[in-house]
């Protein structure tokens, strides 16, 4: 009789108080390589989320969920992007948190909806990416036709250029800003474009564009890719005597972008736009994501943490109104999705594109990156 007893005892102990499913969510970013720095910003935002959704211990069908990151670098290359892509799928990843470049973001859609899987891109701004017309794709910032007009307007309107030079680094999301800042300043009238250049995402030496854009007298500069490279060129301006102000769009526009630049940056020199943007009450949960975020991981967000968190958040409110885990049930409740998120209001429009996206300017200032507005752009 006691054996009997204390058998019951231990087969009630191996079943476990309620049944769990695992949900992975994946990321993918560039881990390595120039743009290391934006792609773990990126990883660190969506494992806040994660990390917070399984102390919640939210339940979905009945079934209480364990959240699992599923991280994987893409060295912002599209060949690595595309086989990372085919990798999440293969993990039967429910969603993904990627990628940070246009370049690797626009095969890998592909894929995606080849098997199904919704993709929110936190920093992916190429129009391509939704144009394509998957409706497993969306992303949780501006595109570069919002971007390139609101930094045109800017250049032409409080900064008064005349003299314009653009460069692009031949990427899809550098080429792709560049060409729409160039026709928003055409189509605004009052300046010139005087040069058109090209570099690449890896270079180093800017010389040879840098002196035949001096010899055209600009008084200001496009740049058309991430800080890693921005950084270098800002230097030699400075060796070559280019006085120009320097414009971006948000691939230049991180925390880290001092450390590259050294002395060059100098104050209200530089003006880039982020694809995102809050005001208010807003603000205030923003700035209280940042600040967790410093304390975590002893270092301030870069650029895209937020949207990263906020891409994995709204996967599983859409989860949770779905009543459901598999990507073929909740991603009608995706689509119409409504969330407050720390980087403000959520909704896509029928491409998968943020509903009344914001952006805002930025300048440097002793170092330091601040803000100057926040733009609503159509």
């Amino acid at each position: 009789m006691r054996f009997a007893a204390v058998l019951s005892s231990l087969l009630l102990a191996a079943v476990p108080a309620s049944a769990q499913t695992e949900v992975k969510i994946g990321t993918a970013s560039p881990l390595s390589g120039p743009g290391a720095h934006q792609g773990k910003d990126i990883e660190n935002g969506a494992r806040m989320a994660i990390d917070e959704l399984n102390a919640k211990g939210i339940a979905i069908g009945g079934e209480k969920i364990k959240w699992v990151l599923q991280v994987e670098d893409d060295a912002s290359d599209p060949r690595t992007g595309t086989a990372v892509a085919q990798k999440l799928v293969d993990a039967r990843v429910a969603g993904v948190v990627g990628h940070l470049n246009s370049g690797p973001t626009v095969p890998a859609s592909k894929i995606y909806a080849s098997a199904g899987i919704p993709q929110i891109s936190p920093a992916a701004t190429t129009p391509v990416y939704t144009d394509q017309g998957y409706k497993t794709a969306f992303r949780v910032v501006a595109n570069d036709k919002l971007i390139g007009r609101t930094l045109a307007r800017h250049a032409l309107g409080a900064l008064k250029a005349k003299r314009i030079a653009v460069i692009d680094d031949r990427t899809a999301f550098g080429q792709g800003l560049a060409d729409q800042f160039a026709r928003e300043v055409k189509s605004g009238g009052g300046a010139t474009i005087v040069s058109r250049q090209f570099t690449h995402d890896k270079a180093t030496d800017f010389s040879a564009i840098l002196t035949q854009i001096r010899a055209q007298r600009p008084d200001l500069i496009f740049y058309g890719g991430m800080d890693a490279v921005a950084g270098p060129m800002l230097k030699q301006m400075k060796t070559l005597g280019l006085q120009a102000t320097f414009v971006s769009g948000d691939g230049v526009c991180s925390e880290k972008l001092p450390l590259l630049a050294g002395d060059a940056l100098g104050d209200d020199k530089l003006f880039c736009a982020v694809a995102g943007g809050v005001t208010g009450a807003q603000e205030a949960r923003f700035n209280v994501f940042t600040e967790r975020y410093r304390q975590r991981y002893g270092s301030p967000v870069e650029t895209y943490a937020p949207y990263a968190y906020d891409a994995v958040m709204v996967f599983a409110a859409a989860m949770q109104k779905a009543q459901s885990v598999e990507p073929a049930r909740f991603l009608p409740a995706l689509a119409a999705i409504r969330h407050e998120g720390v980087t403000g209001s959520i909704a896509f429009d029928a491409k998968g594109d943020l509903r009344d996206a914001a952006m805002t300017l930025y300048t440097y200032r002793q170092g330091k990156k601040v803000k100057l507005q926040v733009v609503r752009g159509k």
